[in-house]
């Protein structure tokens, strides 16, 4: 039984991810819950001035979010009725990155899914602040679907390593049980200024080999130093329907000095990001 959850701010682009996510899913068992957090909406209101007006208010606003929530299940299950799905809506008052790490821990979500941009939908960039945020806090797997993304395609799935990180089989399981469903190729991608492996790097890449056994994978190389123009060429050159990337945690100042790759990345990719989580 799959557990995914889905931020939506009732927006087309949360709209989009969603309908990526039943498709991805189809033949899948699967729990759907789709989250509406509206702290910002409340608080982003500064023409309430009394605590008995702004407790009013956001009373009103939850049941505007449930209503809104009642009616996108009701088209969800109308326009997708399969069933091996189930759906569950929930309202919380409080910011997106607590309730959703929150609701993440407690019900053991495999997958949270959202799009790329919310309802502001910025056009200078490619990923919204929250999407951002959700990438690089949550402790699970998160996909980020393009807007413009409606296709489902998956056969080759692109994985940039540097075999720094040892990978767990609970971390691959997600994009192992994805490339079995589609028959899809696994493409583990090494790129460094040298092809010689350290002893850690060959250790770590044999143990990909042994828990990816029973996928289709190939594991290529190149050389360089900008990473990010390399692999976007790869995702151009062989026609990649997804991008997976591990966003490690580092320490604190080295975050503030220097942007993650998964971050410069975030604000290009134009396809499927799945990112997972190694703290």
């Amino acid at each position: 039984m799959n557990k995914i959850l889905i931020p939506t701010d009732f927006s087309a682009n949360a709209m989009n991810a969603i309908k990526y996510a039943l498709q991805l899913f189809k033949n899948e068992q699967s729990n759907f819950y789709i989250i509406h957090t509206f702290a910002d909406e409340v608080y982003d209101n500064h023409t309430v001035l009394t605590r008995a007006l702004f407790e009013e208010f956001r009373d009103i606003i939850k049941k505007k979010s449930e209503k809104q929530l009642g009616e996108l299940l009701m088209i969800l299950k109308e326009t997708y009725p399969n069933p091996k799905h189930h759906f569950e809506a929930i309202s919380k008052f409080g910011n997106l990155v607590d309730e959703v790490n929150h609701f993440v821990d407690n019900e053991k979500i495999d997958v949270v899914v959202m799009g790329t941009r919310g309802r502001t939908d910025n056009r200078s960039i490619d990923f919204g602040s929250n999407t951002l945020q959700v990438i690089k806090y949550i402790k699970c797997p998160v996909l980020a679907i393009p807007k413009a993304y409606t296709k489902l395609n998956l056969q080759k799935m692109l994985f940039p390593t540097n075999y720094l990180v040892p990978l767990k089989r609970k971390e691959l399981k997600l994009v192992s049980n994805l490339s079995k469903i589609f028959k899809a190729q696994v493409k583990f991608l090494y790129i460094s200024k040298s092809k010689k492996l350290s002893f850690r790097q060959q250790d770590n890449k044999e143990s990909i080999k042994h828990m990816m056994a029973g996928n289709n994978t190939q594991f290529i190389e190149g050389e360089g130093e900008d990473l990010i123009k390399m692999i976007h060429d790869e995702i151009e050159k062989e026609k990649i329907d997804m991008l997976i990337m591990v966003n490690s945690r580092k320490s604190y100042l080295e975050s503030l000095l220097y942007p993650s790759t998964v971050q410069k990345l975030g604000l290009q990719i134009q396809i499927p990001f799945l990112v997972l989580q190694n703290f």
